[in-house]
């Protein structure tokens, strides 16, 4: 029988052993003791999903906020007594009489309010709720992270519906602002926990290959290490030289961005040169990494157009570093980041370090946005605005006369235009990119050089949409166009990610009593579960659809042999007994691309037929495409 007495007491003793070890006055210290003593009292009779004691969990999320985050004894406190508002018949006002106005203050941030009815739905009005907190006390939302985390953690003990709605709410809104705030472990964290509840047999395919490879090429990074590390020694610098595979997550999203399979991803593993000696040897941080730069090209060939330096600009979440792709001892390039401990240091916590750099830029400017938005009242699009203007990674492009203008990326013109004033935005016709002529809907690449074109007659359309990203560019085209006024049976497939039988699917209720069926992977499907996650079906039959066919893209490249489209064409039509569609082949210095259409029953189908093809002799790249 598990002792769940001795499990508090354990975890009650670890935290006050950390926190009496972080440099804290002695009121500080009694401060948390009596936050502990309340918490534990008001959660006494409460237990989670698992059994377990309810107040193990907001210990866990102030060990959380006090280890892994690094804040004070005041959002320790509010760790400790952030559920006690909302779960019992404790108030804001006994916490503030208790504890003071700080930590009353980030407790009823992160403490839901109950209505009657929602400007749009409960979770949609949470994400408002803790937004705006950010324009008081932004420790607020780091305690709501750390609780995400720790909910994310223990999400084993859920009902897979339930999974699947935090899961997704996790990937839509909590990893990104991570990222967005520098918190990198903790945003890798979370994309890791959220892909393996939203998608556990992708992600256990994944996390298999990864160890796999690791084990397997385990000496030979070891050996392409040795010579760097003993030239870094020779040279009196003193730096850390590891290899550390990537993230499950960020190698399944590479997958989906480039439509490649596991096997033909180029970077499994990251080499980290990590240095903190510069003052002694009298360089700059820049200084040294260039040195080191220069001392490992030398050993190895150095991969053209590779080296990309942050150093003097840094991501926008303050993630500085120098990367470049050297050739490996096993004939593949290998990707090399080069960074300071201090740099490090700001890369995992970069909203409470460094704060003079671009994290606090972005906080002002979310600030701004949300004060705009609650001047103009509510917005049914709150959260599309506002994850297309804050949660992409940012590029710079310049006026004609040289002036910054930061954007997120994938930013079009048009994003431009109303960036530089709403007038100039609705009265474009033309943009002059790099002294080129392009439509206004071109994408922007980091160093572009933009002059906007314009007309007093304005040429705006409801299509400009579907071509920005940005708050205020969404925002000025809504207003233009205001004041100028296939289903079968009870199931809907998503015309985006086109499900099949066999696939990891979701399903949301539809107000007319409908399922809208998803692929668990589908980005729409990941944001409709994270704002209306009530809506989520339990239960997804697909067997209605195994008699549908479902046309599937194929794309082969081989060296040149006999017989390779009649054995493909063997394959589907007599072995599989499925149709072949349109089928094109062309080749090249006896390298061969053929790419054909097959329409399958499911997803079994289309794993039994790569599986063969795979098999075939001398192919060396498959991968697939739904229409």
């Amino acid at each position: 029988m598990i002792d769940y007495e001795q499990m508090v007491t354990e975890a009650r003793d670890e935290l006050f052993a950390s926190v009496a070890n972080r440099g804290l006055s002695k009121e500080e210290i009694e401060s948390v003791h009596r936050a502990y003593a309340l918490a534990e009292e008001a959660h006494r009779p409460q237990r989670r999903k698992s059994g377990e004691p309810y107040i193990l969990h907001p210990i866990a999320v102030a060990m959380i906020v006090a280890n892994e985050i690094g804040l004070g004894a005041e959002p320790i406190c509010a760790a400790l007594l952030h559920d006690v508002v909302e779960d019992t018949d404790h108030t804001v006002k006994e916490i503030r009489e208790m504890f003071g106005d700080d930590v009353a203050t980030i407790v009823k941030v992160v403490t839901k309010k109950k209505k009657k009815r929602y400007e749009t739905s409960l979770q949609v009005d949470n994400y408002k709720q803790m937004l705006q907190s950010m324009q008081y006390d932004i420790r607020a939302l780091l305690l709501k992270l750390a609780d995400r985390l720790h909910n994310m953690r223990t999400l084993k003990s859920m009902l897979p519906h339930k999974q699947l709605k935090i899961a997704s709410e996790t990937d839509y809104f909590y990893a990104p602002l991570a990222h967005r705030l520098g918190l990198y472990k903790v945003k890798t964290e979370l994309e890791n926990l959220s892909f393996r509840y939203r998608q556990p047999n992708e992600y256990d395919e994944t996390k298999s290959y990864i160890t796999n490879y690791v084990e397997k090429h385990a000496a030979a990074a070891e050996a392409w290490m040795k010579p760097i590390r003993e030239v870094l020694a020779l040279r009196g610098i003193n730096a850390t030289v590891t290899c550390e595979p990537r993230s499950a997550y960020s190698i399944w999203a590479k997958m989906q961005e480039d439509s490649i399979s596991l096997r033909e991803v180029e970077h499994i593993r990251i080499m980290h040169i990590n240095y903190d000696n510069w003052k002694e040897l009298g360089m700059t941080e820049k200084e040294m990494a260039l040195f080191i730069y220069s001392l490992i090209t030398n050993i190895y060939t150095e991969k053209p157009g590779s080296m990309n330096s942050y150093l003097d600009v840094p991501k926008d979440n303050n993630y500085r570093s120098l990367h470049c792709k050297l050739m490996g001892n096993e004939g593949r390039w290998m990707e090399v980041h080069i960074a300071s401990t201090d740099m490090m240091e700001i890369s995992n916590h970069g909203c409470l370090v460094g704060r003079e750099r671009n994290v606090e830029r972005w906080i002002d400017n979310f600030r701004r946005v949300l004060k705009e938005l609650a001047e103009q009242g509510k917005s049914g699009a709150f959260m599309e605005d506002i994850r297309s203007t804050f949660y992409e990674d940012d590029i710079y492009v310049f006026t004609p006369k040289g002036k910054m203008v930061i954007l997120p990326k994938g930013s079009t013109a048009i994003d431009f235009a109303f960036e530089i004033h709403n007038k100039v935005g609705e009265q474009m016709k033309f943009a002059v990119i790099n002294d080129k002529l392009c439509s206004v809907k071109t994408k922007l690449q980091k160093g572009d050089r933009v002059r906007i074109g314009t007309d007093d007659t304005p040429s705006i359309n409801a299509s400009w949409l579907d071509h920005v990203i940005t708050y205020k560019a969404r925002t000025g085209i809504r207003r233009y166009l205001h004041r100028h006024a296939s289903k079968e049976g009870n199931l809907v497939l998503c015309p985006i990610c086109k499900p099949i039988s066999g696939d990891e699917v979701i399903g949301f209720r539809l107000p007319d009593g409908r399922t809208e069926v998803h692929q668990c992977h589908c980005r729409k499907a990941i944001e409709m579960a994270a704002q209306a996650g009530d809506s989520i079906e339990k239960e997804v039959d697909m067997r209605e659809f195994e008699q549908m066919s479902f046309p599937v893209q194929f794309h082969v490249e081989s060296v040149n042999q006999d017989q390779l489209l009649l054995t493909i064409v063997s394959l589907v039509s007599e072995k599989m007994g499925l149709s072949l569609g349109n089928l094109h082949s062309t080749i090249e210095d006896d390298i061969v691309s053929t790419d054909f259409e097959v329409f399958v029953h499911s997803h079994e189908d289309i794993s039994q037929l790569k599986d063969a093809i795979a098999a075939m002799p001398h192919v060396y790249g498959l991968r697939t495409q739904y229409f």
